[in-house]
């Protein structure tokens, strides 16, 4: 199981049409784009994921990666989160890239990941969802994507909200619920964690601003509002949340893996919380959190707007938490921004039935890859292997400090793996303690 190859592609799937996402304002997109990683073992397994992406931000990426991780058992995940930990030390974050490895390891036991997390979980069932639009809309063009969900067997929509004014967004609100009817649920995320202000810079929600509304999706009987003030705004996000009878729900992307989500769970900011394991450390992570959000009494269901690979990583963790009997999963779905599009390199996309899915069964993340796909969407621009880690070492360190570095390095690595061996040897799993705190 040790990494013995790391790949990385430049993705961009063409959408349906140009999108107008909520969280930055008025911003065309037409591609739904990310970084795609491949790693390969030495038994020949191959992991996924994928980070979200502007653009090629990322294109000194693989520099990066193969010191930290070549050689690295993928198993080995107490060591593979602390490389990730450290890579971040340099301002890249990139908990994502921890998936891959938890790919890997259900790959090679034959499980998916869900069943690696809770493997005393109910293995029948199904996964609810909810319908998540993505853009910013009139009253009546609400009306009629509602129409349309509650036709595809839906029974919760969540809208979005991002004008200029208190007043435009309460219109819009309360113009879908009187044309909506009252045979849905609703919810509404106002995108105020996160601010966006690099085409139009909308102001920021003040505390009042979100009371307000908060109490007027009360009256309209909305299920949530998500994310009405800044996420880093743990005392307003305490004070509202008991202040109104509407749940709040919140700290998707932004808010960092344990020590942020204790400090908003021990101040009460969220009645639920959706951490997406793209962003807020990775799997090993997001599970410790659910944990948290368990233990204060709290609920869960994660962000998934990113692509198809990140839907099936939340989608993993949402399976094996204790929430899926009775609660709903969030379904990226509006046009232009269609399944099709987001889940644009998978051999088969995650296309709902009257509002469920099936729970994952096969190996992993429970994906596979279109290469044909891949070849038309994605862009290769690294690939790492020991030789050619040791010639840039040689290039960078010269042959003598090279040869050196490299002795120490796989030292440390064979002591780890016999401390791994030695665990294994005593009934104890690797991938069991790296989830304990």
């Amino acid at each position: 199981m040790r990494i013995s190859q790391i790949d990385l592609w430049h993705v961009q799937v063409p959408l349906h049409g140009t999108f107008y996402p909520s969280w930055i304002p008025g911003f065309p997109q037409t591609e739904n784009r990310f970084t795609l990683i491949r790693l390969r073992t030495d038994d020949g397994l191959e992991g996924f994921s994928a980070g979200p992406a502007m653009g090629h931000e990322r294109q000194g990426l693989g520099s990066l990666l193969g010191p930290y991780l070549l050689g690295e058992r993928a198993d080995d995940l107490v060591t593979i989160r602390q490389r990730v930990r450290e890579m971040g030390y340099l301002g890249v974050r990139l908990g994502w890239i921890e998936a891959a490895c938890w790919d890997l390891i259900g790959k090679a036991r034959k499980l998916p990941v869900w069943r690696l997390l809770a493997p005393d979980a109910p293995t029948t069932g199904d996964v609810k969802l909810y319908l998540s639009t993505g853009q910013v809309r009139a009253g009546p063009e609400h009306a009629r994507v509602i129409e349309s969900a509650l036709a595809q067997g839906f029974d919760t929509v969540k809208l979005r909200v991002h004008s200029p004014t208190l007043e435009e967004d309460v219109t819009q609100m309360r113009d879908a619920r009187r044309l909506g009817g009252d045979a849905v649920h609703l919810g509404v995320d106002a995108n105020q964690a996160w601010r966006v202000g690099v085409v139009t810079d909308i102001a920021a929600w003040s505390y009042e601003r979100a009371l307000t509304f908060c109490n007027e999706m009360h009256q309209l009987r909305f299920d949530w509002v998500e994310e009405p003030l800044a996420m880093d705004d743990y005392a307003g996000l305490s004070k509202l949340r008991e202040a109104v009878e509407v749940d709040l729900t919140g700290g998707e992307l932004n808010n960092q893996g344990l020590p942020e989500f204790g400090v908003m769970l021990e101040r009460r900011c969220y009645d639920v919380y959706q951490p997406d394991a793209v962003f807020t450390g990775g799997i090993a992570e997001t599970w410790k959190i659910i944990q948290r959000v368990k233990a204060a009494g709290a609920r869960y269901t994660p962000h998934t707007w990113t692509n198809g690979i990140g839907f099936a990583i939340n989608l993993q963790l949402y399976a094996a938490s204790p929430w899926r009997a009775d609660s709903k999963l969030e379904y990226p779905d509006d046009a232009p921004w269609v399944p099709q599009a987001r889940d644009g390199l998978l051999a088969e996309p995650f296309l709902h039935q009257r509002g469920r899915l099936p729970l994952p069964t096969k190996p992993g993340l429970g994906f596979e890859l279109d290469a044909r796909q891949l070849r038309r969407f994605g862009s290769h621009f690294f690939k790492a292997t020991k030789l050619r880690m040791a010639v840039q070492a040689v290039m960078d360190k010269g042959i003598a400090t090279a040869k050196e570095l490299g002795a120490r390095r796989d030292a440390r690595m064979t002591a780890r793996s016999a401390a791994l061996d030695a665990m294994t040897a005593r009934g104890e799993d690797p991938v069991t303690a790296s989830l304990v705190d």
